[in-house]
């Protein structure tokens, strides 16, 4: 039996300089402070691993840690209550690790803003305890050969820091952290880890850089959707843009205004949930996602678009009409949502309420009214405010229908689908203003299924108007002010500063 050669164990564990910690009153100097840090710490583990590559002979470790925001607070002087982030509940040390300042920069620099203004009191940026996973730190786009790990000569693990999904959870968004004795109380929703796990997934499933992603975001189950959105935006930004600086499509490409919409370029296979952005300054556009079928698919996306802190996400596509009242074409806007889809229950459990946010509620009803032309009474013969029940079996009129059809009608239900409770529960626990309108494709409690043919007409007359009406919400939403839109519904009995 050959011998085993075990390695030498790694004693030098090289960092870069210590970064002393500076206390900031001014939100702007801050996040710069943060900025420089965190590219002076990344570009340390890319540098360490080029030259670890070239040289195949590793006999030290590499570590670099994220930069760190924290806040002391010392009394229980009360703030603005009309605000729904911007402030700590009560004194004590919170703080949160950073990543991506070029990202966000902008909702880093607000959320400080907010925090030095209603308490008073001073920033203060460091370097945490928390390692940054070279994963994390390569480049957008980084492409590593495979021999460069056969010339290292020894596990990647030994050397750098790897991701570690025993500490990249959702316990703050949960509610359910408990900080240890003296351990900080969380400052923001999700740690640096979190979010660089979520960002190289969106990247992933999307084949759009997370730098493309808008405040403002649809979902579709179905492709018919994103070939319209696709077509209108091709047309908004070949007619000048209307406002909207460029159109961008799974590939990262980007099409600016005024370029023509002939002949455009896509990519050879589109990604698993790919996603289109309609780009305006400050992430003020609207993104638009196919998650494809079914509520595994609806939380995967969220859970990851939920770490940009969108402003608002909407769901918007077909559904199955309960009342036999109802025709095909009809809209449902959901005020409650029956959850079958269990694809939450551990995260959230089905007895917590999901309510209907007024907000959205009242920009979709207001879409609704003004591109159809119909108003009060009228807008009730195509539109209907219900509940809707999201189920993860699709074919469960093939089973007992006792069962469904009892509990259905109990809870009042009018529609069905197999995603929107999840995408409205996901926006609930993450603190992502949310809403559905969804469009009666068939009925079949009723025996009313497209006949071969329908299917099409109905598509070309129903997606334009539907999606027309999804956008023109979004674009109400984005008018209204963002402390009003992130309403103190959605905020639980301790939470994160960080909105």
């Amino acid at each position: 039996m050959e011998k085993r050669i075990y390695p030498v164990p790694i004693e030098t564990v090289e960092r870069p300089e210590p970064f002393p910690r500076k206390s900031f009153t001014d939100a702007g100097e801050a996040v710069d402070a943060i900025q420089a840090l965190y590219d002076r710490n990344t570009q340390f583990l890319r540098d360490s691993f080029n030259g670890l590559a070239a040289a195949g002979r590793p006999d030290r470790r590499y570590r670099a840690f994220y930069p760190e925001i924290s806040v002391t607070v010392s009394s229980y002087d009360q703030i603005d209550t009309r605000l729904a982030y911007g402030h700590m509940p009560s004194p004590g040390q919170y703080a949160t690790t950073v990543t991506r300042p070029d990202l966000f920069e902008p909702y880093l620099t607000d959320q400080l803003r907010l925090i030095i203004r209603n308490h008073g009191i001073p920033i203060t940026i460091g370097e945490s305890e928390t390692p940054i996973p070279l994963h994390f730190a390569l480049l957008e786009g980084t492409h590593v050969e495979a021999g460069v790990a056969e010339r290292i000569q020894r596990p990647l693990r030994d050397i750098f820091d790897v991701p570690d999904l025993n500490a990249t959870d959702d316990h703050i968004a949960n509610g359910t952290f408990e900080a240890a004795l003296g351990e900080p109380l969380p400052l923001a929703p999700f740690t640096a880890q979190r979010i660089d796990y979520s960002l190289h997934r969106l990247a992933h499933y999307t084949a759009t850089s997370p730098s493309h992603f808008q405040n403002f975001v649809l979902f579709t189950n179905y492709q018919f959707y994103i070939d319209e959105f696709v077509a209108l935006a091709r047309d908004l930004v070949a007619r000048g843009g209307e406002g909207y600086t460029s159109f961008v499509e799974p590939g990262n490409i980007v099409t600016l205004p005024g370029e023509p919409e002939e002949n455009p370029t896509t990519i050879a296979r589109l990604p698993q949930m790919p996603a289109y952005h309609l780009i305006k300054p400050g992430h003020g556009g609207i993104t638009m996602i196919n998650i494809g079928v079914g509520p595994s698919n609806a939380k995967t996306i969220t859970d990851h678009v939920a770490v940009l802190r969108p402003h608002a996400w909407l769901m918007l596509g077909h559904c199955a009409g309960l009342r036999n009242t109802q025709a095909l074409g009809d809209y449902v806007l959901a005020h409650a949502y029956v959850r079958e889809d269990h694809v939450l229950d551990d995260d959230l459990p089905v007895w917590v309420p999901i309510p209907a946010l007024a907000e959205v509620q009242v920009a979709v009803q207001e879409a609704v009214a003004e591109v159809t032309g119909l108003s009060g009474y009228d807008l009730k013969r195509i539109m209907r405010t219900g509940t809707v029940a999201t189920i993860d079996n699709r074919n469960w009129e093939l089973r007992d229908q006792r069962g469904p059809v009892q509990r259905l009608s109990q809870s009042r239900a009018i529609a069905l689908d197999m995603e929107s409770a999840t995408i409205a529960a996901n926006g609930f626990r993450f603190r992502v203003p949310y809403g559905t309108l969804l469009c009666v494709s068939d009925k079949p409690l009723h025996g009313e299924l497209k006949l071969p043919g329908m299917a099409t007409d109905f598509y070309k007359r129903q997606v334009s108007q539907h999606l027309i009406i999804g956008m023109k919400a979004m674009e109400k939403l984005a008018a209204m002010p963002v402390e009003r839109l992130h309403s103190r519904k959605l905020r639980s009995f301790s939470e994160t500063a960080f909105q």
